[in-house]
């Protein structure tokens, strides 16, 4: 099964399991009917900005529609306008979900993000380049070895104004937000 098929299988399996039809996540996303019927049958390949949309509709993290990462093997990932994310780890503990992406934002590129299910947060760890990245109000700079830390509930960024940027990126979900194989709540 490929990562559209597997991605649009789990993204109709959240939706079902939520007891949402594909009008109410079309408009709770932000993501148009058409294109979610596509991807839930797999002929649409999903960019990050639409399974981010999706899966904060649903209120799970996006690791929740990606495969499993395999031990010591790195895949290919899902990309964005400026940023390409490759899932390598999903932790869970009794107070939280954390993903952790190995990333590559584009050089000269920004890409937006919309805000996340609430108590979400994201630090980035820079491994090469410099990057720009936060809330639109609060940016930071981190630059190789260096890191930032931001709030990912409210709208954010991430841009490499002076080229190409490799970095680890941890993003952590409340407990409501956890396992891909939970129940949705409230959702």
């Amino acid at each position: 099964m490929g990562l559209n098929d597997e991605v649009g299988r789990r993204v109709k399996r959240l939706r079902q399991d939520g007891g949402l039809s594909l009008s109410e996540l079309s408009r709770r996303s932000g993501v148009g009917k058409g294109t979610l019927s596509e991807l839930e049958s797999g002929r649409r390949n999903p960019t990050l900005e639409t399974l981010y949309a999706l899966t904060t509709a649903l209120g799970r993290p996006l690791s929740a529609v990606l495969d499993d990462p395999a031990p010591g093997v790195v895949g290919g990932g899902v990309s964005g306008s400026a940023v390409t994310a490759v899932l390598l780890e999903r932790y869970e503990d009794e107070g939280a979900a954390t993903d952790v992406f190995r990333v590559t934002i584009a050089e000269g590129a920004t890409q937006e993000s919309a805000a996340h299910v609430p108590h979400t947060t994201e630090s980035l760890m820079v491994l090469s380049g410099t990057a720009v990245v936060g809330l639109p109000d609060a940016p930071q700079t981190a630059g190789p070895g260096g890191h930032a830390h931001w709030p990912a509930d409210a709208p954010h960024f991430y841009s490499a104004p002076d080229g190409e940027v490799q970095g680890v990126l941890f993003v952590r979900y409340p407990k409501g937000a956890s396992s891909k194989d939970a129940s949705l709540e409230g959702a």
